[in-house]
């Protein structure tokens, strides 16, 4: 397991598998709520925690024959930790991704499952739940583009960039002030420059093009997006 002790707090020392275990926390009255999508996620919240439990997940057609098992091939490879260790490493330059608290995974021969905990962004939605809310303005979409700028700068290459896993600060559907914060960091990597950082802007713009049909009217056009890489490119 890894973990950040000072995250850990005053928890029981022998809780340490028990952290990633949902019946753990719902009966100490901490289980919020549980998110949708294809992973596996859990609300943990007291007045000592914010945290989300992630238990990982396989998409496509090889999720028909093992919808949380992994092929083993050493503890580097675990998903788990090489995402604890890309957030560690992230946060810890200031960065605007969720602070790691603790991984593991659980091995069973030639497979392994695994799970996450990270510090939630309390009073923040995704850009995709912030647009069905309501319009953002130009100063929202250029720190968007800023945000993403400073974490492709830093070297991260997200695997799945997307409308959904942007984070906005509530305030800024009120002023577009909104802090933004960048999640779901699974199978991301450290990397030089390079031809990657367009395909992350592309993914995104075919992310925030799928959902526009479903939003209402105004809430996402192509002037939008020439704000988002005005803030980008600054």
């Amino acid at each position: 397991m890894l973990a950040d002790p000072d995250c850990l707090g005053n928890l029981p020392r022998n809780a340490a598998q028990s952290l990633f275990d949902p019946q753990f926390w719902r009966a100490r009255g901490e289980l919020l709520a549980v998110t949708g999508g294809r992973g596996s996620a859990w609300f943990i919240e007291s007045d000592a925690r914010h945290w989300v439990l992630r238990h990982y997940r396989r998409g496509g057609f090889i999720a028909r024959l093992s919808p949380d098992g992994y092929v083993w091939a050493g503890e580097d490879r675990v998903r788990a930790f090489a995402e604890w260790r890309l957030l560690d490493a992230l946060a810890g330059r200031g960065l605007a991704v969720p602070k790691p608290v603790a991984a593991r995974y659980q091995r069973a021969g030639l497979w392994y499952r695994c799970d996450l905990i990270t510090q939630r962004i309390v009073d923040a939605r995704p850009l995709s739940a912030a647009l069905a809310a309501g319009a953002l303005p130009e100063s929202q979409w250029r720190a968007v583009g800023a945000a993403i700028a400073r974490l492709h700068r830093a070297g991260l290459d997200h695997a799945d960039l997307n409308a959904h896993n942007i984070l906005i600060e509530d305030r800024g559907l009120i002023d577009g002030k909104g802090a933004v914060s960048v999640i779901d960091l699974d199978r991301g990597r450290l990397r030089a420059p390079g031809a990657w950082t367009l395909r992350n802007l592309r993914r995104l713009r075919r992310s925030l093009a799928k959902i526009s049909p479903e939003l209402p009217p105004g809430r996402y056009a192509e002037g939008n997006w020439r704000w988002l890489m005005a803030g980008y490119e600054a």
